[in-house]
């Protein structure tokens, strides 16, 4: 299968257009990771299900007995399995037929849809807040895996690190400014005649309303791409075609080992980075003693130095190279967790120093193991190869979990469980290291850049 040899030849000014309509689903879609996942739903939803739980603590979904303090953890799990199961299966259809936008559309707005409905969650609806955190997981799963395999049909090999770190910094950017707005409403919540609950529900339901506004844009100046078949027919499109063209690409993945060393360096590099993320705040309440005020402003402080750290990151990659610097940044990673563990208890200073240091290294390695992969894409199989992708980023993230878990079970101590993170980035960076880029760009049938 091959794309419409037309992608990279446009005229600057289109390509540059359709750049910038691209980097605005970043813009819409990451206010859920951040004000909703990160910051209000968990404690919310597990309030709510703590309302509903029976006097030993359990709420009954389906009729099995669930802690009320672990259904927002299970919810989440659940709905990375939804995701695993349609990535792939979009991403085949969407390459056998070339109508990626349709299928972004659907999955944008099933997932801005469901986040909107959180407003309606409340009293004891715990199972409605299941349900729906699980929808919108996995539609956010399945439309990132679409938008990435647009990457490297609207930006030459030579723009493909700048383009993605300017998304990512979209991201980051609209992240924060909402996260800011949310946080005046949450703090200040009497003054604007609101409960508690009901400025929660409020900032969980705008993140939908603005997931959902921003998406037109992308959808308004990304085009599809005709897609041909070998032999010169056009791709047939039914679900039963895309499950074949799913079984297609998992042996097709096969032929190129190299694209496969670097989606597993990523995938454990990665769940590294994710791990960190989720579990800053357990360790700052829990090891450090932080209160709720300072963990949410360290978030934002993330937020806003991700910009500048993304777009950074993508000057140095077009100097030294997309894999040095993703290895550097690993390096950086390595140092973050040492120092973590030594960090005084009870000093915010610290802490907002030590996220700082996180802000700066995370939007840049996220977007340039991005890009980095858009060079070893065979053409006419983005979508399928950028399933694979996001499922590494997002399927498989229980392995830190679980490390940290178990650290933290054998060890009682949150500061052994974070410095047990580092085996993530150490194995990452040696494996990352031993994979020749370059001939794994020559190897996928793609022109290979000056530097990469």
């Amino acid at each position: 299968m091959t794309a419409d040899t037309a992608d990279l030849t446009d005229d600057e000014t289109g390509r540059i257009r359709e750049q910038r309509g691209w980097y605005f689903y970043d813009f819409a879609c990451s206010v859920y990771s951040t004000s909703v996942v990160t910051v209000f739903l968990g404690p919310y939803l597990t309030s709510v299900a703590k309302a509903a739980a029976d006097a030993d603590g359990f709420v009954h979904p389906l009729g099995i007995p669930v802690r009320a303090g672990s259904v927002f953890a299970y919810a989440v799990s659940v709905s990375i399995v939804v995701a695993v199961l349609l990535m792939p299966l979009a991403g085949a259809v969407a390459d056998r037929t070339g109508r990626k936008k349709p299928l972004l559309a659907v999955a944008a707005y099933v997932g801005a849809g469901a986040t909107a409905g959180m407003f309606f969650l409340g009293g004891d609806r715990y199972a409605l807040g299941v349900v729906l955190l699980i929808v919108a997981n996995a539609s956010l799963s399945v439309s990132m895996a679409l938008y990435n395999a647009y990457l490297p049909q609207i930006a030459t090999p030579e723009e493909r690190d700048a383009v993605s770190s300017r998304g990512w910094a979209f991201g980051y950017t609209s992240g924060a400014f909402v996260l800011v707005l949310n946080l005046i409403l949450y703090t200040g919540h009497e003054s604007f005649g609101v409960s508690e609950s009901t400025a929660v529900r409020i900032c969980l339901a705008s993140a939908g309303v603005w997931w959902g506004a921003f998406t037109l844009v992308p959808l308004s100046r990304l085009r599809d791409r005709r897609v041909v078949k070998e032999g010169g027919r056009p791709g047939e499109g039914s679900v039963g075609t895309g499950w074949r063209q799913l079984m297609a690409t998992l042996r097709d993945m096969r032929r190129h080992p190299l694209t496969l060393s670097f989606l597993l360096a990523y995938l454990i590099y990665n769940d590294g980075v994710q791990t960190v993320i989720s579990q800053a705040s357990i360790y700052g309440s829990e090891e450090l003693g932080l209160d709720q005020t300072t963990l949410i402003t360290a978030v934002l402080l993330v937020q806003i130095l991700a910009v500048a750290g993304a777009l950074g990151m993508g000057r140095l990659a077009r100097t030294h190279g997309a894999k040095r610097t993703i290895l550097a940044s690993l390096g950086v990673w390595t140092v973050i967790l040492a120092a973590g563990y030594f960090l005084p208890a009870k000093a915010p200073v610290w802490f907002f120093a030590l996220a700082a240091a996180i802000g700066m290294v995370l939007g840049g390695s996220q977007a340039l193991s991005r890009s980095l992969f858009s060079h070893l894409v065979p053409r006419g199989k983005e979508a399928e190869y950028f399933a694979a992708y996001e499922m590494s980023d997002r399927g498989l993230s229980w392995l830190g979990p679980l490390v940290f878990g178990l650290a933290y079970q054998v060890t009682g101590s949150y500061r052994d469980a974070i410095l047990s993170l580092v085996i993530f980035f150490v194995i990452g960076f040696v494996l990352l290291a031993r994979v020749p880029v370059r001939r794994a760009v020559a190897e996928a049938g793609n022109p290979v850049p000056d530097r990469i």
